[in-house]
């Protein structure tokens, strides 16, 4: 409840700021505005089912439930993970381009790109979904996990039934890896042009625009990686239930504050 208050008011604000402060209208609070959005919805879909079956005392989930949870978590998260690869590139251009940044990033540019990351997590999420809910159960109907989680379901699933949501799951990996070295090779360039800026002041006005995205792309993915791929012999229902919570829950929790600790502008914007 702690987080999911935390995730409402952090992000609530940076929306109600950034809508309605017009020196906050520039392409990197438009897509922080997007981003606060898809944490919104991320958390909403897990932990208030999550505490309304707490406050309960049941731990039941109708299947049409659990097949819209897994389409909405997957939706959301694969759409901010898209938009975290779009927001490396609008730094790319900020500080390795700034010549061609009006050009490259208008408005409609902008529109559009966080239009291909929603569209993307949509797109993937329809695929997990169909993929994950087509396979027959045979081990049962009790998901180890506080909300319907994709690793989870397919556990309970027939032995080899589950190999077209294994083939989903190889294109989505290599999708996310082809985002992530984009996004690394985004940061090489970044830092390489920054440490070329002769004064201090513009150097740590550069990183000071960075360090919180490269911040939250390193929370997410690694999370995410370590929840999804870690080994066998290390899991336990304990780990599992922790690592779920540090990439569904945390994330959205302590974004707003990530973003806003070393960001003059916004801070501006929300004392206003």
């Amino acid at each position: 409840l702690g987080l999911y208050l935390a995730a409402l008011l952090g992000n609530g604000l940076i929306i109600t700021a950034i809508a309605c402060d017009h020196r906050l209208h520039t392409p990197m609070y438009f897509f922080l505005l997007n981003l606060s959005i898809l944490d919104l919805g991320s958390i909403s879909t897990t932990v208030p089912k999550s505490m309304a079956n707490s406050l309960r005392d049941t731990r039941a989930i109708s299947y049409s439930g659990c097949a819209a949870q897994v389409f909405f978590l997957v939706f959301f998260i694969s759409a901010e993970y898209f938009l975290l690869t779009v927001m490396a590139y609008d730094r790319f251009v900020a500080i390795c381009r700034p010549l061609h940044y009006s050009t490259l990033m208008g408005s409609r540019a902008c529109v559009k790109m966080a239009a291909a990351a929603w569209g993307t997590g949509f797109l993937n999420a329809v695929l997990h979904t169909a993929g994950t809910f087509s396979i027959p159960l045979c081990q049962g109907n009790a998901v180890e996990q506080f909300f319907c989680e994709i690793a989870q379901i397919l556990k309970l699933s027939c032995s080899d039934s589950y190999l077209r949501e294994a083939g989903v799951i190889v294109v989505s990996t290599c999708l996310v890896l082809g985002c992530f070295v984009f996004i690394v090779l985004s940061y090489v360039q970044i830092f390489t042009a920054v440490l070329r800026i002769p004064s201090e002041q513009g150097r740590h006005k550069a990183f000071s625009t960075c360090l919180p995205h490269m911040v939250v792309v390193s929370l997410f993915v690694s999370t995410l990686i370590f929840a999804h791929l870690k080994p066998p012999s290390i899991s336990s229902p304990a780990l599992d239930l922790v690592m779920a919570v540090l990439y569904s829950v945390v994330p959205p929790a302590v974004n707003p504050l990530i973003y806003s600790m070393r960001n003059k502008e916004l801070k501006d914007a929300l004392r206003k």
